[in-house]
C-alpha cells in the first residue's frame, strides 16, 4: 500500500478542528502544553481567543472543560491518550461523565505506534477505561477521512465523546463518494463468507491487506470497520457471526476491554461464535520504531494474516 496517500489521524484532528471553528463559534479548544503534538495548534493559529493552553495539568484541564461546557459552549479538550484517559480518569468520570456534560476529548498518540516514547506513553488501555464510563461515546477512526468526519459527528452529538487518534501516518482508505460516517454504525469494507475480521483504527487498513493475502489462499474474509467502540454496532456483528461463523478482531489496544472485549460481549449474549482477538496481549509496550513494534506485536497485515491462518 506504499502508493496510497498516508496521513496521521492526529493531523486530521487538528485540521478538522480548524474547519469546525469556522462553522461553530461555540467551539473552544483546550490543550495541556502539547498543541504542536496534538495538532490543536492549527485551531490556535486560526482562533487564538478560543484556544486555552492549560499547561501540564490534565486533571485541572478536564475540570475547566466541564465548567465551559456548563455555560453552553462545546469544549474539545486534548492531550496524549495516556494522560487524557489515564492521568485524568477521575476528573473525566466525575466532572464530565457523571453530569453527562457536552465535552469532547481528543486523545492523540494512542497505542504502541507512539514508538520511541516507550511504554509510559503507549496507551493500550484507554478505550477500556473510557468505555466503562456510563454515557461515554468512544470513537477510534481508521484514517484521515473518518477522523475528520468523527470530529464533526462528535460536535453534533450531545454528551461526552472520547476520540482516539494516532501519531503514525496511516493509509487513506475511505476516500470514496459513498462513504458515510454515523456514530454507532460499523462499515462493511469487504464481503466474505469464510470468516469476518472486525477491526478499528490503524488495524483496518492492515486487515484489508491481510484479507487480500487470505484471498490468494482461497479464503474469503469479510472485513468490517468498527469506528465506534461504544455504542457498538450489535447488528453488523451478529449478522457476520451468523453468516461466516468465525470472528477475528484486530486493534492497536489491549485485547482486554477494547474492541475485542466489546465484540466478545456481543457474541456471548447474542450469537455465540468462535472468536480470535488480535491486539496487545496483557503486556506493556516498549521503545522502538513504530513500524517495527507493530510487526513485533502482530498488528501489521502479515501478522494478522498469519494469526488468522493459524486460527482457521
Amino acid at each position: 500500500m506504499s502508493e496510497v496517500k498516508k496521513i496521521a489521524t492526529r493531523e486530521s484532528y487538528g485540521n478538522a478542528l480548524a474547519e469546525l471553528g469556522k462553522e461553530a463559534e461555540d467551539v473552544v479548544v483546550l490543550d495541556a502544553d502539547l498543541a504542536a503534538a496534538t495538532k490543536t495548534g492549527v485551531f490556535k493559529k486560526a482562533f487564538p481567543d478560543r484556544h486555552i493552553d492549560c499547561g501540564i495539568a490534565e486533571c485541572n484541564m478536564m475540570g475547566i472543560a466541564a465548567g465551559i461546557a456548563s455555560t453552553g459552549k462545546v469544549p474539545f479538550v486534548s492531550s496524549f491518550a495516556m494522560f487524557a484517559s489515564g492521568r485524568a480518569f477521575e476528573q473525566v468520570r466525575n466532572s464530565i461523565g457523571y453530569p453527562h456534560l457536552n465535552v469532547k476529548i481528543g486523545a492523540t498518540h494512542a497505542g504502541i505506534s507512539v514508538g520511541e516514547d516507550g511504554a509510559s506513553h503507549q496507551c493500550n488501555e484507554d478505550m477500556a477505561l473510557m468505555r466503562v464510563i456510563p454515557g461515554m461515546t468512544v470513537i477510534c477512526p481508521s484514517d484521515d477521512v473518518e477522523a475528520k468526519a468523527a470530529v464533526k459527528a462528535a460536535y453534533a452529538h450531545q454528551g461526552p465523546v472520547y476520540l482516539r487518534f494516532g501519531r503514525l501516518a496511516v493509509p487513506v482508505i475511505n476516500d470514496n463518494a459513498d462513504y458515510k460516517f454515523e456514530i454507532g454504525k460499523g462499515v462493511l469494507l469487504r464481503d466474505g463468507s469464510d470468516l469476518t475480521i472486525i477491526a478499528t483504527g490503524l488495524c483496518v487498513a492492515e486487515s484489508l491487506e491481510a484479507a487480500q493475502k487470505l484471498a490468494a489462499d482461497g479464503i474469503q474474509a469479510r472485513v468490517i470497520n468498527i469506528h465506534t467502540i461504544k455504542p457498538i454496532d450489535v447488528d453488523i456483528i451478529v449478522k457476520a457471526a451468523q453468516e461466516t461463523g468465525k470472528i477475528v478482531t484486530a486493534e492497536e489496544h489491549s485485547i482486554i476491554g477494547g474492541l475485542g472485549g466489546a465484540v466478545a460481549e456481543v457474541l456471548s449474549e447474542k450469537c455465540p461464535a468462535k472468536l480470535l482477538r488480535i491486539g496487545i496481549e496483557d503486556t506493556f509496550g516498549e521503545s522502538g520504531p513504530a513500524g517495527e513494534l507493530l510487526e513485533k506485536y502482530g498488528l501489521k497485515a502479515d501478522g494478522i494474516y498469519k494469526k488468522v491462518k493459524a486460527f482457521l
